[in-house]
Parts: C-alpha cells; structure tokens; sequence
C-alpha cells in the first residue's frame, strides 16, 4: 500500500499535524480533495476545539467550586449555631439566690463562714447555750428555753465582743427566740438563709456544747416532721440529725451542705434522761423559726 496515496488519509492523525504537507499538496499535484465529514480539522478547528473543551472545564471546575462553596457554608453555618446555642444556654443559665452554686463546701471552709455569725449565750440564772446572728442589724436567733428561766442574758459574740442583750420576740410553742445586743461587733456577718432539706441530705451543727465554744459536728437528716418531747413541752415539725449535739448546743445553727442556716437547734433524744447525745437531735426548721409565732417576717415584729 502506497503510504502517499488515498489510504492515508484512513488512518489516526493528531489535531495539527501535517498541516503544512496538506496545504503543499494540491489537485494540480494528483492528490484528490475530500469532501465531507472526514475531512481533516484545519488549525483554526483546532482552537475552537480546543477552546470549547477549555470552557467545558471552566463551567465543570465552576460548578465544583460552587457546590464546596455550598458545603462549606452549611457547614460553618451548622457549627456557628451549635456554638451559639450554647453559648446562650450557658449564658442563659440563672443562677441560684442566695447559694451561687450547688456544689457541696468543705467543712472547714462552711466553718470559716459562719463561725462569725456563731455566739456563745449565758444567763445570770446559769443558763447557756447558741445562737446564730441572722440580720445586718445584728438579731440573734436561739432556743427559748435557754433564756426562758429569766436573770439578765449575756452574749459572746466571735470576735470577743461580748455584751448584754434583751429578747426581742419568743415563740415557747417552737422553743425559738430573738435577741437584740446592746452592743455590736465592729463587723457584723449574719448567716446565709436557706431553705428546706430532704432525708439523707448532709448537714453540719456549730454550737457551744458543754461551753467548748465553736464546736463543729457533721451528719445527715435522719427525718422530717418529727415530734419530739422536752422539758418545755411537745415540739411537732422538727428536723430529726444525727450530728452530734449536746446541753450548750441549744439555739445554734443548723447547715446544709453549701453552709446555708436551715435550722435552729432545739433538743436531743434523751432515753437515759442523762443528757447525753444517743444520736438523735432535732432543730427547728429556719422558716417555722422565722415564721407567724416568732413575728420576724411580713405581718408585725422585727422584721428579717
């Protein structure tokens, strides 16, 4: 076969080549012209041909771009409103009035805090006992029964202030009273209030047992709504600990975990009538102890 002859033209060219040879030929040299669609691409073809595929990949490349571009944005969009709903929930979260967290203190730091607020509470008539301090103005919360036997009463305050003091308010049927100080500490601190407890909650008793001033005990509610029988008649209501507590105890305060004053302590179980702790103690819940008997709250009397 004559590689220069019509057979030629059936094989593979690539785009471009032998351009120059075929515009040298001519009919006039004894090669045939073809017509029609075998007709071999020109140079000008070429570059239509080329630049067509050029723009299909533009528009390809284009479309790729946009759909990452799509799929970054919906990406960040969802990660940005994740970090934003959190940030509002975290924001949003109110927080706890007085008790500016739930998580449980140390005992020595519950210590540190209220020890301040503790006094130490004696009678001309031998009387002693606690007391919690539980306004600015310097109001002290005890037991009734500790100056209920009369004489002048005494109060020994943290710092060493000590001075004389006169009831204020009494409610014998819950066994708490009020004093006022005739004279104040230079810095007062009051204890923070609190609120209810459940059975099983831990809770802490600071007072003057025996006279050892600021003795601290731990324990948990054993009960609630407890009836108990003293020297001073039935008391109903009451919270039932197993912190230990002991004569001189009476009047101080009772906490709950995060140092809030829940109680005033009023009695111990006494069986041996020996008045020795048999690990039962009861305290008067703060908001009987500040309600309608006492009159520290909205509806007459010194007012919390």
């Amino acid at each position: 076969m004559d590689p220069a002859g019509p057979e030629r033209l059936r094989g593979f060219r690539a785009l471009g080549v032998d351009v120059a040879a075929d515009s040298a030929s001519s009919p006039a040299q004894g090669r045939p012209e073809r017509s029609g669609s075998m007709q071999t691409p020109t140079t000008d073809g070429d570059r239509r041909v080329r630049q067509g595929q050029g723009w299909r990949w533009a528009i390809a490349a284009a479309g790729v771009l946009v759909v990452a571009m799509v799929i970054i944005t919906a990406l960040a969009f969802k990660l940005g409103s994740g970090s934003a709903t959190s940030a509002d929930r975290a924001s949003g979260t109110p927080t706890p009035t007085p008790n500016p967290t739930a998580t449980p203190l140390p005992v020595t730091e519950m210590y540190r805090q209220v020890i301040p607020s503790l006094v130490m509470i004696t009678t001309s008539k031998g009387s002693l006992g606690s007391g919690v301090i539980v306004t600015d103005t310097g109001l002290v919360l005890t037991a009734n029964h500790v100056i209920s036997g009369g004489g002048s009463i005494s109060v020994l305050f943290a710092d060493g202030t000590k001075t004389s003091a006169t009831v204020a308010a009494a409610a014998p049927k819950i066994d708490i009273a009020a004093l006022t100080p005739k004279k104040l500490p230079e810095v007062v601190v009051p204890a923070t209030l609190g609120g209810g407890v459940a059975v099983g909650s831990d809770v802490v008793a600071i007072g003057n047992p025996l006279g050892l001033r600021g003795s601290t005990t731990t324990g948990i509610v054993s009960g609630l709504n407890r009836t108990a029988k003293t020297n001073v008649g039935s008391l109903a209501g009451l919270i039932q600990f197993d912190a230990a507590v002991n004569p001189g105890s009476s009047g101080g305060p009772l906490l709950n975990s995060q140092g809030l004053l829940v109680g005033v302590v009023v009695s111990i179980a006494d069986p041996g009538e020996d008045e020795a702790f048999a690990g039962i103690g009861f305290a008067v819940p703060i908001g009987t102890a500040l309600g309608g008997d006492l009159g520290l709250g909205p509806g007459g009397g010194p007012r919390l």
